[in-house]
């Protein structure tokens, strides 16, 4: 099952994004709608909100007044801070008894305004994140719930920034524009990416670049985030029993063209870690599914085979094809990986020495299978070169 957190500044539309979803065939958990159920007259989280913030918030009928609430906490990061965790754990506890019992053949949407505050995203397989700006929503605020301008402005402050959002997203969604631009955006991004995804969860398909066309691009600055955001789900996935995740290959060092494929590298303690049950199954629920042949890197310098063993795990997300190198931390492949990232990212020459052999495999490449076997004999010369970059500068692995 396909995991989306769906998130948003208030007023951006989120919940016109939502809805789509859901017309599409996805299952909706509305953490707002969960919010309001837990602090129903007769929940202990109510009786907790008014022993903190004045009895009088209660209602005569036993309600909450949420407005006065929201008077009061909004402009209170502390005060909000309470509140949050006197209702998070309640909510908590909803939400994962409603996405539990969602069918295994559907999108699962958890519709989450905090979900980049809280740090809940990487626990989901795609962040969609709603955009609109500032003076857009509080304009929305006030002409379509009744909110004052002041008040407005009080609660997009209290949430996170545009650039916070961007970093945990990994589709944006500009709804700056009429409902069916956004539409529109939504369907295309379920067609040719969240249902292609559930389908490749459902079966454990690894997305893969296409044999032909494109096979190395320019540069592009988004590797750099995406990068960051594959090794925080990797991180949140595994636990302790990552000693070490990077984001490594040519897409992790800026200006150098690439195979458009975020490269990453888990350090274990021991590869026996790797090849346990657990671990196996824990990545390959969250969208990473491991490839049995592939066992180890082809070897350079005097070195036995077993000192480039490893384990290899593929995305499948068919929009960020991602592979998962498992190493042992301290192995010669393990730290090879890291030397050869911070040698490029260090050594313009070299930069642009790897950088022009690309270009110059690539013409007479008519496969990316072609390019990546005609770059290995460079790899042997750049193996020694690298190491004497390491022992000029007093290389380590930081």
């Amino acid at each position: 099952m396909l995991r989306v957190g769906l998130t948003g500044g208030i007023g951006s539309g989120k919940s016109t994004v939502a809805r789509r979803l859901e017309e599409l065939g996805a299952v909706v958990v509305d953490a707002d709608a969960v919010a309001r159920e837990v602090v129903e007259p007769g929940e202990p989280t109510l009786a907790a909100i008014a022993a903190r913030f004045g009895g009088a918030l209660v209602r005569p009928d036993g309600s909450l007044d949420r407005a006065a609430l929201a008077a009061i906490v909004f402009p209170d990061r502390a005060a909000l801070a309470d509140l949050d965790a006197i209702t998070g754990p309640a909510i908590t506890a909803r939400v994962l008894a409603l996405r539990s019992a969602v069918a295994p053949d559907r999108v699962s949407v958890f519709d989450m305004p905090l979900l980049v505050e809280r740090g809940l995203w990487p626990a989901e397989h795609l962040t969609i994140v709603v955009s609109a700006a500032v003076e857009t929503r509080v304009g929305r605020l006030v002409t379509q719930r009744g909110l004052a301008e002041a008040d407005a402005r009080h609660r997009i402050a209290a949430q996170a920034s545009d650039e916070e959002r961007r970093e945990a997203a990994d589709v944006w969604i500009d709804n700056e524009g009429p409902p069916e631009s956004t539409f529109e955006q939504v369907d295309v991004l379920w067609a040719t990416r969240l249902a292609p995804y559930d389908a490749n969860l459902r079966t454990g398909t690894r997305s893969r670049r296409p044999e032909t066309g494109s096979i190395v691009v320019e540069p592009d600055p988004a590797w750099a985030g995406e990068g960051r955001r594959l090794v925080a789900k990797l991180t949140d996935a595994l636990g302790e029993r990552a000693a070490r995740i990077d984001h490594i290959g040519s897409t992790s060092v800026a200006g150098l063209n690439a195979k458009d494929v975020i490269d990453l590298q888990v350090g274990v303690r021991s590869l026996t870690d790797a090849d346990a049950a657990g671990f196996v199954a824990d990545l390959l629920a969250r969208g990473f599914v491991r490839s049995e042949g592939d066992v180890g890197d082809t070897p350079h310098g005097d070195h036995p085979a077993a000192s480039w063993a490893k384990r290899f795990f593929g995305s499948m997300d068919p929009g960020r094809i991602a592979h998962v190198h498992v190493r042992e931390v301290a192995s010669l492949g393990w730290e090879f990986a890291l030397l050869f990232r911070d040698w490029m990212r260090a050594d313009a020459p070299a930069r642009a020495g790897y950088s022009a052999e690309k270009r110059r495999i690539l013409l007479g490449a008519a496969t990316t299978s072609d390019y990546v076997d005609a770059k290995e004999p460079w790899f042997d010369t750049a193996y020694a070169a690298a190491w004497a970059w390491a022992r000029r500068t007093g290389w380590r692995p930081s």
